[in-house]
């Protein structure tokens, strides 16, 4: 019956999780959206410190598009571990990808595309090897956990690099370095879901018939989350408002992710009794999705389609038989219009004409 049961509260968890990266991939479109159209008014940007998009409706919007994945994501915690809730927040990078390559001209090429695909895969194997956390059933229990000596350091030392980045990193280097806020909201996001756990158990007390609202844990676990959730979001909006958000969003997510299972394993001793291949699977998945990370953002001023790769491969080819060659076969067409034509005038001509020089004509 219990094994029954577990399987039931997985699917739940899976389900809910899913709709959860769903409704927060949708969120980043229409908070960028309304920052924009905030922007076009002449208002001052959320990147600045302004907070003119509490007025804009479409920032709203995404505001409840987000509470909703996140009440999604916090029901998806109370049924299922956090090692596979967290992992399926890829998801989400996916949604915004596409929705953004829509509604608002970030188009992703083709080395975009391969690391979508590639944190899509890398979650997927985190997902089938992830560890099992240890089984905690009430608030005391809850309350034992985070009195742990290696929680307790944990905390200490994410609330001190938290404050740093916020007073003194943030301020200097916010505006031009993109990990400063996306830091700061991820180091916090994984104590707001250490309090999402713990209210998730404490919802399962309640609906059980025990006095929750009597346990000191179950308050001081909500203030903390409102704490945490309203610096995140402060945060995130920054980040949205400088960066692309096709860049941002998977960024967020490898530092979130790495934040939360750091904490997780911390927390509930997650990795104690996985098999050898189980933790080669893990941080194998993980590694992944740093990958396809990376693609998205080290080439996202490239423009490369699977179109230009014929042409790149014969770019290739003459660069190997010798550049003469590549010349002669430059000079050798009457096209002016070849693409070996327009790179042979490349370095000398742009220069020109920026410096209005009529000699380069």
């Amino acid at each position: 019956m219990s094994q029954t049961r577990g399987k039931y509260d997985f699917c739940i968890g899976l389900v809910l999780a899913m709709s959860s990266s769903i409704f927060i991939g949708g969120s980043f479109i229409l908070k960028k959206k309304g920052l924009l159209r905030l922007a076009r008014k002449g208002s001052m940007r959320a990147g600045q410190g302004g907070h003119a998009y509490l007025k804009e409706w479409l920032w709203w919007a995404g505001l409840l598009s987000m509470g909703a994945g996140e009440v999604a994501n916090f029901a998806a915690y109370a049924f299922a571990p956090a090692t596979l809730v967290t992992p399926l927040g890829a998801l989400s990078v996916l949604v915004s990808a596409i929705l953004s390559s829509f509604f608002l001209n970030e188009k992703l090429n083709l080395h975009g595309k391969i690391g979508c695909l590639l944190s899509i895969l890398g979650s997927t194997v985190m997902v089938i090897h992830a560890p099992q956390e240890e089984e905690v059933e009430t608030l005391n229990e809850m309350s034992h956990k985070l009195g742990d000596p290696g929680f307790v350091v944990f905390a200490t030392l994410v609330v001190t690099v938290s404050l740093i980045l916020i007073l003194v990193v943030g301020p200097r280097h916010g505006q031009t370095n993109i990990l400063v806020y996306i830091t700061i909201c991820s180091v916090i996001g994984a104590l707001s879901v250490s309090c999402v756990k713990g209210l998730g158990i404490a919802i399962k007390e309640f609906l059980a018939g025990k006095a929750v609202l009597n346990h000191p844990l179950f308050w001081l676990l909500l203030f903390s989350l409102l704490l945490c959730v309203s610096t995140q979001i402060n945060y995130l909006n920054r980040a949205l408002d400088i960066f692309n958000t096709s860049i941002v969003t998977p960024i967020y997510y490898v530092i979130f992710t790495t934040s939360v299972l750091t904490c997780s394993a911390i927390l509930f001793k997650e990795w104690r009794h996985m098999a050898p291949d189980d933790v080669i699977g893990t941080f194998s998945g993980f590694l992944t999705i740093i990958v396809g990370i990376f693609l998205l953002h080290a080439f996202k001023d490239v423009n490369f389609t699977l179109a230009n790769l014929p042409l790149a491969l014969r770019k290739e080819e003459r660069g190997v038989n010798g550049s003469l060659g590549g010349t002669y076969d430059c000079f050798g067409h009457q096209e002016e219009t070849s693409p070996c034509l327009s790179e042979i005038q490349a370095p000398d001509s742009l220069p020109a004409r920026r410096n209005g020089n009529l000699a380069a004509y």
